[in-house]
């Protein structure tokens, strides 16, 4: 399968577009967008692994992590366009929503009293 090449932005441009995004955590180093998460420990880490995973998995685009104890870094670039593309942008988004999400105060979903990611 052939993929199109997709427009990608000028390293100048990509900080405003990440703020933009609500991406204020995530910043431009090397032509890749991250994302360092601190966790509470190895059990959170192996999740959050999984989990990005997952939804990189479903997205079919793909992000290079790097693990240690209580961190995972998150790298995105479009391989096949050479750069950040929107696509890169929009599975940071979902990456994020879904990292950070918590259950609603007050609602059916109770949340673990336990730390996780720290956001």
């Amino acid at each position: 399968m052939s993929e199109e090449k997709l427009h990608v932005y000028p390293e100048a441009d990509v900080p405003a577009k990440l703020l933009e995004q609500g991406l204020t955590e995530w910043y431009l180093e090397d032509g890749w967008i991250r994302r360092k998460y601190v966790t509470d420990g190895w059990p959170t880490t192996l999740m959050l692994v999984n989990l990005v995973g997952y939804v990189c998995e479903a997205a079919w685009h793909h992000a290079d992590l790097s693990i240690t104890w209580g961190k995972v870094w998150v790298k995105l670039r479009t391989h096949s366009s050479g750069g950040v593309t929107d696509k890169d942008f929009a599975l940071a988004r979902k990456i994020e929503e879904a990292v950070l999400w918590r259950p609603a105060a007050g609602g059916p979903l109770g949340g673990t009293p336990n730390k996780w990611v720290k956001g």
